[in-house]
């Protein structure tokens, strides 16, 4: 009440120097996304030390933002873009195409999730943890 009293008109707060209230800032967002990008196998604990930005809000960063889990110690979209939409596409026609000219077998066509596998040294349970959407 004395501010207002002192003539302030405004209900929002003054800027304030120091930290920022929150973490999740576009600056970390495309810091994490970078990361991730340039090793897909990076762990929640690397990114928060590499950035100094703790733990929670690197998983809300990986979760919230960038719309990620971990599948096999790899961070995969949850929605995919639209390349990802068009090369779908085009197989699925390829495919029909196949089916129509009789050069394929309706049980030769397969639909569903695809396996990838790695040959890589796991050096714990924890570096092939494995994130998956909840239901």
């Amino acid at each position: 009440m004395q501010r207002f009293r002192q003539g302030r008109t405004s209900l929002e707060d003054d800027p304030r120097i120091g930290r920022p209230v929150t973490s999740i800032a576009d600056t970390n967002i495309e810091a994490v996304r970078t990361l991730i990008e340039e090793n897909p196998h990076i762990s929640i604990r690397y990114l928060a030390f590499e950035l100094g930005v703790s733990y929670g809000a690197i998983c809300g960063i990986i979760h919230d933002e960038l719309k990620l889990k971990k599948l096999c110690a790899r961070w995969v979209p949850h929605e995919l873009n639209e390349q990802c939409k068009k090369q779908r596409v085009e197989i699925c026609r390829a495919n029909l195409a196949k089916l129509e000219s009789g050069q394929s077998r309706l049980c030769d066509i397969v639909s569903a999730d695809e396996t990838w596998i790695y040959h890589r040294s796991i050096t714990s349970k924890q570096s092939n943890m494995t994130w998956y959407a909840q239901d």
